[in-house]
């Protein structure tokens, strides 16, 4: 069966078969497919769309071409959550940690950053020591004993995602909502779940920009997840707006910690993390309801237990066993913090939340190839929400940059990406939809 042939099949809009998608992922896994020959296939998904079946061959396809891991030896439910990307989007390291405080397990499998969305993966590769691609026999330790992990694509775990996801960022397929259902898919029944929650993003700062675009991703999801033996529940949220108050890896991870210690809950942020992982917890029949989940969860953050399994988390794989004690004390830092001021006073009433992502990728916490290094302290940090006065006391945000020059392309992006009115906006509801 030819590459050629089957990529011409599905550019002239035919249905390929299981043999044929089977056959494709096969040669991307051995190599013999090139990534010219996948950055034409994917293209033709894009232009040309997957039906369901279709989408689930692939996904199968993708997950088969490594191991699938088992977790027999531990009595509990195996669960997970994924966000289809965001900005300034540090949930999974928050979520992962609570799940585990009440009493699940959590294997979570993460990307790094995609187009102008940061990923959780670059995030914990800020952190001194910290193995983010360790063996699958201290992976499965590690969510043993803590009851999570938080880990990247190792060469045996859908490895053919792997290439494809690196194609995707750089030729322009990544919104694709049949690769991205397979991308997504792939990773996570590789990790051999039990249960999933998808945090679908919609707004000018997510993939899905239109609610029918979130909605469609979103049953795709749940639909191919279903059919595979996932029970799987989709929630649709706000990305109008950065997520939480900072904007790069090393300030996210810096954030996520203040959260779990109690010492910093961006409204917004904690609404949509406490509602995914009360999804989670229903689903996988750990609390019998959503208002017993919140209270569950509320206790294990209140009493700590939440930030223990993080600093655990940390340690068992490699970081400082202290982290959470001073994370300023390991954590990159950069040679520029200096806030930015709105060049009008009022309300802040919208943000290019697409544009913000893409002015981190100019500070080099972003990638513009998939082998560039990134500067893993820059970034934004109090960040103006939607609502929030801005004047001369109150900075859109303070950034986190290298030099003089990044400072004034970043405070000079921001003022153009920010928008500044007399009137205050209605606010609005960070939970969009669900779907199950």
């Amino acid at each position: 069966m030819l590459t050629a042939e089957i990529i011409r099949k599905k550019r002239d809009k035919q249905t390929l078969s299981k043999a044929e998608i089977a056959e494709f992922i096969k040669g991307v896994t051995s190599g013999e497919v090139v990534d010219a020959q996948i950055a034409a296939m994917t293209m033709a998904i894009l232009l040309n769309g997957m039906n369901n079946t279709e989408t689930t061959d692939l996904t199968l396809a993708m997950r088969d071409s490594g191991e699938v891991m088992n977790w027999h030896d531990i009595d509990g439910v195996i669960v997970d959550k994924h966000s289809s990307g965001g900005v300034g989007d540090k949930v999974s390291l928050i979520l992962a940690p609570l799940i585990a405080a009440c009493g699940g397990y959590i294997p979570m499998i993460s990307g790094r950053g995609l187009g102008h969305t940061g990923g959780t993966l670059d995030k914990f590769d800020s952190i001194t020591g910290y193995q983010t691609a360790p063996s699958n026999k201290l992976f499965h330790d590690t969510v043993k004993k803590v009851g999570c992990a938080i880990i990247g694509q190792t060469g045996n775990l859908a490895p053919a995602d792997k290439r494809i996801y690196a194609v995707r960022d750089v030729c322009a397929t990544v919104e694709s909502i049949d690769l991205i259902t397979a991308s997504i898919l792939s990773k996570k029944l590789a990790a051999g779940l039990d249960c999933l929650v998808m945090d679908l993003k919609c707004g000018n700062g997510a993939f899905m920009s239109s609610l029918e675009d979130a909605v469609a991703l979103a049953q795709s999801i749940v639909r191919v997840a279903n059919t595979a033996g996932t029970k799987t529940k989709a929630v649709i949220t706000d990305m109008n707006q950065v997520l939480g108050s900072t904007v790069g890896n090393a300030l996210e991870v810096a954030e996520a910690v203040a959260y779990l210690k109690g010492e910093n809950c961006n409204p917004r942020l904690h609404k949509i993390t406490m509602e995914l992982c009360a999804e989670l917890l229903v689903t996988s029949r750990l609390s019998a309801s959503l208002d017993e989940a919140h209270d569950k969860l509320q206790k294990v953050l209140t009493e700590g237990k939440a930030l223990e399994k993080f600093a655990q988390m940390v340690a068992t794989l490699g970081g400082p066993r202290d982290f959470c004690d001073d994370v300023w004390k390991y954590l990159p830092q950069a040679e520029i913090i200096r806030p930015v001021y709105a060049k009008d006073t009022g309300y802040v009433t919208a943000m290019d939340t697409r544009g913000i992502g893409l002015s981190v990728i100019e500070l080099k916490g972003g990638r513009t190839t998939p082998q560039q290094k990134l500067n893993y302290a820059n970034g934004y940090s109090q960040f103006c929400q939607l609502g929030d006065i801005a004047d001369k006391e109150h900075p859109l945000a303070i950034i986190h940059a290298s030099d003089e020059n990044e400072y004034r392309r970043a405070s000079q992006a921001l003022q153009k990406l920010i928008t500044i009115s007399d009137k205050k906006p209605i606010p609005t509801n960070c939970i969009i939809k669900k779907i199950s």
